[in-house]
């Protein structure tokens, strides 16, 4: 791993102003992402999570602190970060192919190498069938394959996901764990990850960040002590359970 991080924040605050005052949703928050590393970030409902998800997008400025990518100072959106929401909003108009090169058209890649480029993502994810299907014809859990494909079409340094998965039924998420685990493991990107799911949380990541209550600030940086590639077995592992049952400690 480089000895540059691929995402760090020095002692970020952002208030926010609104008609009944100010609201103080991130407070002195020290993050460290390296080179390769997954890392999941747990806390409650309004605790700042996806606040902090936007600030390393470029789409929030902080209040105080600062924020890099590989080493540049973070002021705004750019090309290394690549971002994947609860919902993968396809364009229902443009086939699933025409919705995974929608980077290269807004970041004005060439369009050849490009779509070679979405082709092998759409493989990647399982999907090369599909790339002259729309969305509507597709399950949830398969345009939100799409939406990971699309976020890894202009290789960014950083992936930025918040709760992916969190609007798909229980079996369709476990699956799609699975899937992005091996997605992970074929890129060996950096990854920021928002979830509310502990197991979701201490299956996929290397490090789990967990955040206090508004105004958020880290209050655990916990390693999760498994061995890769995860299994649906790991589950059931005795690791695993003593480390869902440590983080859930924080919530109770």
């Amino acid at each position: 791993m480089s000895s540059i991080a691929a995402f760090a924040a020095e002692r970020i605050s952002v208030r926010y102003q609104t008609r009944s005052g100010a609201i103080d949703a991130l407070r002195d928050i020290d993050l460290r992402i390296a080179d390769g590393e997954f890392v999941a970030v747990l806390g409650p409902s309004g605790c700042g999570k996806s606040t902090l998800l936007k600030v390393a997008a470029g789409l929030i400025t902080p209040t105080g602190g600062s924020a890099t990518i590989g080493g540049k100072r973070l002021d705004r959106p750019g090309r290394d970060v690549g971002v994947a929401f609860q919902k993968p909003n396809l364009l229902p108009w443009k086939t699933v192919l025409d919705n995974v090169l929608l980077p290269a058209r807004t970041l004005r890649l060439a369009l050849g190498p490009a779509t070679q480029r979405a082709r092998d993502f759409l493989e990647l994810v399982g999907l090369a069938a599909f790339a002259n299907n729309y969305p509507a014809e597709l399950s949830g859990g398969m345009q939100q394959r799409v939406g990971l494909a699309r976020m890894l079409l202009h290789d960014p340094e950083l992936l930025l996901m918040d709760e992916p998965f969190a609007a798909l039924d229980a079996m369709t998420r476990e699956a799609l764990t699975l899937e992005l685990q091996r997605i992970w493991m074929a890129q060996r990107k950096s990854v920021l990850f928002i979830t509310h799911s502990i197991p979701e949380a201490v299956f996929l990541a290397d490090r789990v960040v967990v955040m206090s209550a508004r105004p958020g600030r880290i209050v655990d940086d916990f390693a999760v002590p498994l061995e890769r590639p995860r299994t649906a077995d790991t589950m059931a592992s005795a690791a695993f359970v003593d480390a869902c049952r440590y983080l859930r400690g924080h919530f109770q």
